[in-house]
């Protein structure tokens, strides 16, 4: 043993940004990546086992955030990469010029780097009803380092 010190820079907790889980556990509802993005499976289909060994699960997946289609085939018995998957809701505060929201969190301090919504429904949405003065509550998705508003509900005041 040496008398050396080691000095450790900090860093976050250690929290991965995905977790392994067997192919063949996947189902559609559930979340896999595809080509190192953050997908909802909405189709899984299973081969039977080959000549050559393994079964093969066939995926097709939505990016959660550029709702592009992306297909996958893995060998059921293989691990593939889950994210963790985190939804929360905050209420808005203001929209500002530069296309950036303010929200309120659940300990009363604010949130003010997130983008607005690239979807032009939502947008909408948001906009006209934050220009008519409604309270309103934006769901936020958040995986593998990115978030995006994905959702959100007026709430009437009490």
């Amino acid at each position: 043993m040496s008398d050396e010190e080691h000095h450790f820079e900090s860093s976050d907790a250690g929290a991965s940004k995905t977790y392994p889980q067997q192919a063949g556990n996947i189902r559609k509802g559930g979340y896999i990546v595809i080509k190192g993005r953050p997908c909802k499976v909405v189709e899984v289909s299973t081969s039977k086992t080959g000549k050559h060994g393994h079964a093969k699960c066939h995926f097709v997946a939505i990016d959660i955030f550029t709702s592009k289609k992306l297909e996958d085939i893995v060998p059921s018995s293989h691990n593939c990469d889950v994210p963790h998957v985190n939804r929360v809701d905050y209420q808005l505060i203001d929209i500002s010029e530069d296309g950036f929201v303010s929200l309120l969190t659940d300990n009363g301090s604010t949130k003010d780097d997130l983008k607005l919504p690239t979807d032009e429904a939502l947008l909408t949405q948001l906009k006209s009803g934050f220009e008519e003065g409604k309270d309103i509550v934006v769901s936020v998705m958040s995986a593998m380092g990115e978030e995006q508003m994905c959702a959100l509900k007026e709430v009437s005041p009490k």
